[in-house]
């Protein structure tokens, strides 16, 4: 199983995404009509969002429903899904996850989705050309040594906390020689880890029939870094991706005059919102675009890629004309789950279902043994398996 997160920190215009009515009978959205060929194998959820509020400062708890000032008050920090799920796959492929931003992005308006459970958010790769090298070209021999070395380095340090640990065994209670346990079986692991990841060096990066992407504006981009996600994912690169569209992307190569954030901002003016809804029809064809693909892609028993990867869709803002984080647009593609409907849950505060319930289905989905993911209660109630 495959689990991608594609998002963008300036939400998608509520009445353009979400459908009136619940159900398998739904009219489609203007915002869902490129998603039409795709209608059975997606679901909609409406009010799902993780109880959290802030604007722009909330976003980045999409993908773990916990603000990263409040970390410390969760017993896995505000590790995110596809971190979570990462941490599963461990050194199984080349990389655990790939963490990808189209852009740079700024301040709040960049893509901020992957955090680990040390309350660290994971930098993103911004360049096409980048993670096409990272993923198809072989390193320099040099570069190799240097990884080497750092390898031999990191276990001469696990072996001296190894050592220094038996001594201080000896010298415990039954209560800290059970915390000692714990901290020596992630220091194990730890070393698991770090001698699958040494086989990586060694291990030829897979060939492909494309050419390295050069530089080129948002149309050119944004297509780059799906068919490259595509590429990672049915080469066994990675199991786990998450990629964002920063929010300060240059309108103009849409044929618009104006920021993404200030078309964000339209307060209902009608010029505004006809801005806004061309970058976010646009961010929609790309991800039906890439739906396509991974349909076109067939495993060794001939079942598709599609059927085998969990394409989430959303951002961590529901409104980003007035700066809400409630009902969070959320969407959900293969993975072999039921689709074909709009789920609406309760909207009321006392019934309200957390997102991360979603999550946890997700990571259930993946192959996780876990009760609840974060803010979670559970698993989704009505997500089924197909």
């Amino acid at each position: 199983m495959r689990l991608v997160g594609i998002s963008n920190p300036l939400g998608l215009m509520p009445d353009s995404f979400f459908p009136s009515e619940g159900g398998s009978d739904y009219e489609l959205t203007p915002l869902l009509r490129p998603l039409a060929r795709h209608r059975k194998d997606f679901t909609v959820f409406s009010n799902l969002d993780h109880d959290v509020s802030g604007g722009h400062s909330a976003v980045h708890a999409f993908l773990s429903g916990i603000k990263d000032q409040d970390a410390s008050d969760w017993p896995e920090g505000n590790i995110s899904v596809d971190q979570r799920a990462a941490e599963f796959v461990g050194a199984r492929t080349r990389y655990s996850s790939l963490v990808l931003s189209t852009g740079e992005g700024d301040g709040d308006l960049k893509c901020k989705l992957s955090w680990t459970r040390n309350g660290v958010n994971v930098p993103p790769v911004t360049k096409a050309r980048d993670l096409f090298r990272a993923l198809f070209v072989q390193d320099d021999p040099k570069l190799l040594a240097k990884r080497q070395s750092a390898y031999d380095v990191n276990e001469s340090i696990l072996d001296a906390v190894n050592g220094q640990a038996k001594i201080l065994s000896r010298q415990l209670g039954k209560a800290d020689q059970e915390k000692l346990d714990e901290y020596l079986n992630s220091v194990r692991e730890v070393e698991r880890k770090l001698g699958m990841s040494r086989e990586w060096l060694h291990k030829p990066k897979p060939k492909v029939d494309i050419q390295e992407p050069g530089e080129g504006d948002l149309t050119y981009t944004v297509p780059a870094f799906y068919d490259l996600l595509a590429l990672a994912l049915e080469t066994d690169s990675t199991r786990v991706a998450t990629l964002g569209i920063p929010g300060n992307i240059n309108t103009a190569d849409l044929g618009l005059v104006g920021s993404y954030h200030g078309f964000s901002h339209h307060g209902k003016a009608e010029k505004l919102r006809q801005g806004l809804f061309v970058i976010e029809e646009f961010q929609m064809k790309q991800m039906s675009r890439f739906l396509d693909r991974l349909k076109t892609i067939k495993e060794p028993d001939g079942a598709s890629l599609f059927d085998r990867t969990m394409v989430l869709m959303g951002s961590g803002m529901g409104n980003g004309s007035s700066h809400s984080n409630k009902n969070l647009p959320v969407l959900l593609a293969g993975g072999g789950f039921k689709h074909g409907e709009h789920k609406i849950y309760p909207k009321d505060s006392q019934k309200r279902l957390p997102l991360c319930n979603l999550y946890g289905s997700m990571l259930q989905r993946f192959g996780l043994e876990i009760h609840a993911f974060n803010r979670g209660s559970g698993t989704l109630t009505g997500l089924e398996i197909a």
